[in-house]
């Protein structure tokens, strides 16, 4: 937009070039006090003959030469004026001016609907006053014209115009009026106006500047002034409203318009208010006379003159002085105020002050001032004291040279002479070994700064100290130079052998080398070594010693780590120093390198943490030079919010607020330049566990009761939980669990009695533990007894303790790394053996790595995350009173096995738990047709439910063979305990045909019966404990199904 503006204004100007040669001073219509409306502009033409033409709102409109015409133009030179007369609402619109074709001036001529509510007044004011127009409009306007005479004012430095919030009200303001002010205003709304004059009147003499309050001293010359308007008007000084002369002993000037008044030497009753005036007018001010503090110019330079005296003597100083009352005196002694002691006195009259120091020292030396101050100001003046003494002790003589038969020593002034100049040095010297010091100049004072001491034997040791004396005595001797040795000088020795470096650390390193070789006449002894370093950046040696050193080894300190140095030593003797001697390669400031290794034995593998804990991890390693760090969880980088820690020795990793999604397997990799090290850490962020649902209970099978439950609300978000069941009955009301790790909302309860109420509860469980347990309703089932009678025959003792053995014995395993390992065996023996597992020869059974369970005879031992520290040789041995039994077996951990391998084995071992299974079913079969008494029936129904157990168990096996790819080992295990149960169902079928044979002799052996209903109830136990035998089977055949689901 811009641009099109700026190019319409080129072209516009182009076309004005083509008829006007100049074109000035353009005026927009404005309405003048006469009540006409004119535009115009100075303009020059290239043809005065062009044609001038006058457009309203696009229509050419005639106009005339004369003031009569409406419009009118005149022209004076190259000033072309249009006005119009006689303004009506209708000669609004757009005007434009034009020569030939080219515009030379638009403006636009509006006339508001507006009428003066309020006019403007005449005013008057007074000259240097301003003076104010206002007027009232019956409409808003923006702005009106305000104009004096004909010509338009405008808001600057003279004139102040203003409107009001709702524009209705404006006001035009005339600032610092003058006679030339005078005239009539004019404010033009539209074409309607309001005229008002302004009378300015004159003010008469006034005060250019008036009279200023003033300050004496007493003693001083003041004046007083001020200035009129007009240099011709006299006027009168007062004091105290009474009129002042020239014999008051003032002096009275007038100066044209100023008017000054003289007092030559001020006092105390000159302080009055003094007031001009002249005309009429009048200007007042106030003369204060003060008396401030003043010393006699003579007595301030005798007091600042130094004063001089002895050790031991008095300095005393006075200060007369004068000054209006009351005065305060206070004296300092470097900075620090003096006041009165034993050493200190201090007498103050009125008029005089004076200071003693009483047995000054040459500590006292310093500057001296005293202070004097009233309420109308402060004066000080300042001294010195110096006080003779005997001078300083110089500093330690330096050895120039030394030679057999003379040494050459210097040294430097003290730096305290005592007050006086040095006249000479006393020297002294002292043979190594002695405590005595004799004078070397026995002849008087040393005058000069060095001296050759030739009172030496060649070979001797010796110290020397120098004392200054001035006119007060000799002063106190320096500290003993350096021990010299009076002997000629000696060559520098040669470089140093054997240099290496014995250790190294981030900051430190340690050298080692032999004594250079001492060559007579060209290489001396080496008396001490000097180390230096330079970073490889740098081309500057660096000294780490200042004293030389005079063993053969040194540790430099304060070094970068990883930074890289040169070394060289350099050996030294009184002859200078030698050549140095550096190492071929550069050193590293770091140990030696060592692959990162962890150093806590005691890490964890797996932590578990409750949801909103804090987890935190701190690892230990080693490792040389310092490794890169790095953790991942799960095989990428940590989340923003977990904190990583590292330092030299470890690292630590912390969640601060820890929640479920932290849950997973974080992995820290140390590396440097000599290798990695590795290592995982499962977390499992839970929390405590809900209960489960309602529990409901079904019996579809005589002697079992079924229960079902519903979830915990936990078991979505954790993977990891699972049930447990427990059973109380009314006969023993104690809580046994019947299954733990049930991963399925259903168990099958065995075992059960009639004429017993049962309780169960149903518990959730975790890593955090268990939860509320959810309790079912109570369960019972009458019992029906019927009668019969029994001879009894004659009791016969009957002995079942058995030896510890073997059911099935432990097998040798290969388990892929990473996965559960579960091993078990089948034992028996009575008393119930004591069963120990050991790997190594080590027992496990207090080892909380192991899971290690002992139900009914099947030992077990469960390994979670198998590693290849688990590998090696595992065994069970079992002991009771009658013996003991050991089983064995090796644990090898392999990457994993071929999924056809395991399923082929898991078909076979199918195949024969269903058909072992046939055979206890034909077993329980033959043991119902046999005629035995109503107590074998409770046996037949608990074979039938173990017949129905193993085809469910069977059934699971085919459907989930294709799943169990990769755990073999574990169902082979399996396969074993169902072997074990068969064996034993075997036992249980002769022993029900001895029953058989028993059963045809009932009416004439009862006491028989009797025991082996005893024998019966002993076999049913067995046979509950094959029942959760095939129980744990399903566990961990569910367990084996979760963990292919994961790897598939």
């Amino acid at each position: 937009m811009l641009k099109r503006l700026n190019q319409m204004k080129k072209e516009r100007e182009e076309e004005q070039a083509k008829v006007v040669e100049n074109l000035d001073n353009v005026k927009q219509i404005e309405v003048k006090p006469n009540g006409r409306a004119e535009f115009g502009f100075d303009m020059k033409l290239l043809d005065p003959n062009s044609a001038i033409h006058l457009y309203k709102d696009g229509t050419m409109v005639p106009y005339g030469h004369d003031e009569n015409s409406k419009p009118c133009l005149k022209k004076e030179g190259t000033k072309y004026v249009f006005t119009m007369k006689d303004l009506q609402p209708e000669d609004a619109g757009f005007y434009q001016v034009d020569v030939e074709d080219a515009n030379v001036l638009t403006t636009d001529f509006q006339v508001p609907d507006v009428e003066f509510t309020t006019k403007i007044k005449d005013v008057k004011a007074v000259e240097s006053e301003d003076a104010i127009f206002e007027c009232v409009l019956s409409t808003p306007l923006n702005r009106i014209t305000w104009s004096k005479s004909d010509s338009s004012l405008e808001h600057g430095h003279k004139y102040e115009i203003t409107v009001s919030e709702d524009k209705l009200t404006h006001t035009l303001r005339v600032k610092d009026c003058g006679i030339d002010d005078t005239g009539a205003y004019y404010a033009i709304a539209g074409i309607i106006s309001s005229s008002a004059s302004l009378t300015v009147e004159d003010r008469g003499i006034q005060f250019v500047s008036g009279l200023s309050d003033t300050v004496a001293n007493v003693g001083e010359r003041t004046e007083l002034s001020c200035k009129l308007s007009s240099n011709a008007s006299e006027g009168c000084w007062y004091k105290n409203r009474k009129l002042l002369t020239k014999v008051d002993g003032v002096t009275i000037i007038k100066d044209g318009a100023c008017h000054r008044l003289i007092i030559d030497c001020c006092n105390k009753d000159d302080a009055a208010v003094y007031r001009f005036e002249a005309e009429g007018r009048k200007s007042e001010a106030t003369l204060n006379v003060e008396d401030p503090p003043n010393i006699d110019p003579d007595a301030l330079g005798k007091f600042t003159k130094p004063v001089i005296i002895k050790a031991g003597e008095n300095a005393e100083w006075k200060m007369p002085f004068s000054g209006g009352a009351p005065m305060t005196i206070q004296w300092y002694k470097d900075d620090e105020e003096l006041l009165p002691g034993l050493n200190v006195k201090i007498d103050t009259s009125d008029t005089e002050s004076q200071l003693r120091l009483m047995k000054c020292q040459r500590k006292d030396c310093g500057e001296v001032k005293i202070k004097i101050k009233n309420e109308y100001g402060t004066l000080q003046a300042i001294s010195k004291l110096i006080v003779l003494g005997y001078p300083g002790a110089p500093a330690a003589p330096k050895v120039v040279s030394a030679f057999k038969d003379r040494i050459n020593l210097s040294w430097c002034p003290p730096c305290d002479t005592g007050g006086t100049k040095i006249v000479g040095y006393n020297l002294e010297k002292n043979k190594k070994g002695t405590n005595y010091w004799s004078l070397i100049n026995q002849n008087g004072p040393i005058t000069d700064t060095k001296y050759a001491v030739k009172d030496v034997f060649e070979g001797a040791a010796y110290e020397f100290r120098v004392s200054a004396i001035n006119l007060s005595g000799a002063g106190d001797p320096s500290i003993p130079c350096d021990t010299v040795i009076a002997r000629d000088p000696m060559k520098p020795p040669g470089k140093v052998r054997d240099l290496k470096l014995t250790s190294s650390t981030y900051t430190t390193f340690s050298l080692a080398w032999t004594k250079p070789t001492e060559l007579q006449g060209v290489e001396d002894e080496a008396q001490g070594y000097y180390v230096e370093i330079r970073p490889i950046e740098s081309l500057e040696w660096t000294c780490c010693n200042v004293i030389p050193i005079t063993l053969t080894s040194y540790t430099a300190l304060g070094l970068k780590a990883m930074a890289s140095y040169w070394v060289r030593i350099i050996a030294t003797n009184y002859g200078g120093d030698g050549e140095p001697q550096g190492i071929d390669n550069y050193i590293i400031a770091m140990p030696p390198p060592v692959k990162p290794k962890f150093t806590d034995r005691k890490m964890k593998t797996f932590v578990v943490v409750k949801s909103g804990n804090t987890v935190r991890l701190n690892i230990n390693f080693e490792a040389s030079p310092l490794p890169e760090i790095s953790w991942l969880k799960d095989g990428i980088p940590v989340p923003k919010h977990v904190t990583i820690t590292n330092y030299d020795k470890g690292s630590q990793l912390l969640i601060p607020t820890s929640e479920r999604s932290d849950s997973g397997i974080y992995t820290i990799t140390v590396k440097n330049m000599v290798g990695q090290e590795s290592f995982n850490i499962e977390i499992r962020v839970t929390d405590d566990p809900r209960p489960p649902g309602t529990v409901e209970l079904y019996q579809n099978i005589p002697g079992t009761v079924t229960l079902c439950w519903a979830s915990s609300p936990d078991e979505k978000r954790d993977d990891r939980l699972h049930y447990m069941v427990s059973k109380r009955d009314s006969f023993k009301r104690t809580w046994r669990t019947v299954a733990d790790n049930l991963f399925n909302n259903k168990f099958t309860v065995v075992n059960i009695l009639p004429g017993r109420e049962y309780y169960f509860r149903v518990f959730a469980k975790n890593d955090m533990g268990m939860s509320p347990p959810s309790e079912s309703p109570v369960f019972g089932t009458k019992k029906e007894k019927g009668r019969f009678k029994v001879n009894m025959p004659e009791i016969k003792s009957l002995d079942f303790e058995v030896p510890p053995s073997f059911i099935v014995t432990l097998k040798r395993r290969t388990a892929p790394q990473g996965y559960e390992c579960y091993m078990s065996c089948a034992v028996r023996g009575n008393p119930t053996p004591r069963v120990t597992w050991y790997r190594n020869n080590i027992s496990l059974n207090t080892n909380t790595n192991y899971h290690i369970t002992n139900v009914c005879g099947v030992c077990s031992l469960l390994i979670l995350r198998v590693g290849p520290r688990d590998n090696g040789e595992y065994k069970v041995a079992i002991d009771n009173k009658l013996g003991r039994a050991e089983s064995s077996m090796s644990l090898n951990s392999v990457p994993g096995l071929l999924v056809e391998e395991r399923t082929v084995a898991l078909e076979e071992a199918q195949k024969q738990a269903q058909e072992k299974a046939e055979v206890a079913l034909v077993t329980s079969e033959k043991l119902r047709s046999s005629g035995l008494l109503s107590q074998l029936w409770a046996l037949h129904a608990e074979m039938n439910t173990r017949w129905e157990e193993i085809k469910q168990a069977a059934l699971s096996v085919t459907t989930l063979q294709g799943m169990f790819s990769n755990q073999s080992e574990e169902f082979e295990v399996m396969k074993k305990r169902v072997m074990a149960g068969l064996s034993f169902s075997s036992a249980l079928s002769e022993t029900e045909d001895s029953l058989t044979s028993t059963c045809s002799r009932v009416a004439e052996q009862g006491a028989l019966v009797e025991a082996l209903n005893a024998q019966l109830e002993g076999q049913a136990s067995e046979l509950n404990d094959l029942r959760e035998l095939l129980y744990l089977h399903n566990v961990a055949l569910y367990a084996h199904n979760k963990e292919i689901a994961a790897i598939k």
